[in-house]
């Protein structure tokens, strides 16, 4: 019991310091807030509200067609542009667009021949170009089709394909990015706070009060894993509940409280190595460089942004072995598909095991500091 209450104690300093750095406080509500909302809606990779001007040079029953079929969300209402407005349009970045329909387009069209359409694309906005130009041209293929054979059209498919989007429906990019920011964000702040309680007893002195004090490395280790992961519990659930289903809309499906579970036993893991590096690094600055060592690999092999399966397979097998590739899938069964205990056991175990090891090391190494220092 004496063990516990000095783990308890110790904690709860850790919080008064905590709360006492602003500049960790406002970096914590900033990175489960506002930056969470801005990856939301700021991180699209798909063509959503483009600007686009069409040239009618043609002025038919087609080409009006082809206007109107550019409808929203992917493009704005289609802008009637003159030539020689493209342009200074396009250099001042008021189009990403532009189709021009030649004249007598309709006429050569019915007629057999092979008129052209041309169809201009500002490429400094890359992703969106390229995959805009994809749907501008499917939508003109579209609507020649539908101009030559109307009946056509109408007449049933050989083989009807019956197109089911699970678990989002609507294919909306802040769906994902919102819940896989909170990922990200718990990898690097969960070892920023772990190595900056060290860094930061070291800097001020009060890491030798410590050593002085009928204290064990365990127990001083214990209380900044507890004491942080608190911290970002809290952030986690208030994240999920304000940010990402209040404001973003993402609707959780699964249950919460297992969701949360897994990040405290994720933490176990996270806040371990931040104070492993916080034995290592001296210094913050020292510190912000080996976080990028760490936590920029873990975040993007761990599958929050690209799928695992698309890896090469030795990277895919060492990433099998990195909790934080297991806490994705944990947060993408639980959030998104409402999977039980029973589905995500098996990433709980992986996690707690290699959580309890990386501790384990971390102890050992802060022993070691911690009687160099005496």
């Amino acid at each position: 019991m004496g063990k516990v209450a000095n783990i308890f104690w110790l904690g709860t300093k850790e919080l008064r310091s905590f709360g006492h750095d602003f500049v960790l406080v406002v970096f914590v509500i900033w990175s489960f807030s506002l930056a969470i909302l801005t990856q939301s809606h700021g991180h699209l990779q798909e063509v959503y509200n483009a600007s686009i001007g069409v040239i009618d040079e043609d002025r038919s029953e087609l080409s009006r067609g082809i206007a109107s079929a550019l409808l929203p969300p992917e493009f704005r209402t289609p802008m009637l542009i003159s030539e020689r407005d493209v342009d200074h349009l396009m250099n001042t970045g008021q189009l990403t667009f532009v189709i021009d329909i030649p004249p007598y387009f309709q006429r050569d069209l019915l007629g057999g021949r092979r008129p052209t359409i041309q169809l201009i694309a500002d490429a400094t906005a890359m992703t969106q170009a390229g995959v805009g130009l994809g749907y501008a041209q499917q939508i003109i293929a579209d609507e020649i089709t539908r101009f030559l054979s109307p009946a056509a059209i109408d007449l049933p498919a050989t083989v009807a394909l019956d197109l089911r989007v699970a678990f989002n429906p609507n294919s909306d990019p802040a769906w994902f990015v919102s819940v896989m920011a909170i990922v990200n964000n718990i990898n690097i702040l969960a070892i920023i706070l772990a190595g900056a309680a060290i860094v930061r007893e070291r800097e001020h002195g009060t890491m030798d009060h410590l050593l002085v004090m009928p204290l064990t490395p365990f127990e001083i280790a214990m209380s900044k894993v507890w004491a942080n992961g608190l911290v970002m519990t809290v952030a986690v659930a208030l994240s999920l509940y304000f940010i990402v289903g209040a404001l973003v809309g993402v609707p959780i499906v699964g249950s919460i409280l297992l969701f949360l579970s897994g990040v405290v036993i994720y933490l176990f893991f996270t806040t371990a190595i931040g104070i492993f590096l916080g034995t290592v690094a001296r210094s913050m600055p020292q510190l912000g460089l080996l976080l990028i060592l760490v936590a920029l690999p873990m975040n993007l092999l761990s599958g929050a942004n690209t799928p695992v399966e698309s890896m090469p397979p030795l990277l895919r097998t060492i990433m099998q072995a990195v909790p934080s590739t297991h806490f994705v899938s944990i947060a993408q069964a639980v959030l998104y598909r409402g999977a039980g205990f029973d589905v995500v056991w098996p990433h709980y175990l992986n996690v707690a095991l290699v959580g309890a090891l990386v501790f384990w090391l971390a102890v050992l190494r802060f022993r070691q500091v911690t009687m160099q220092t005496v």
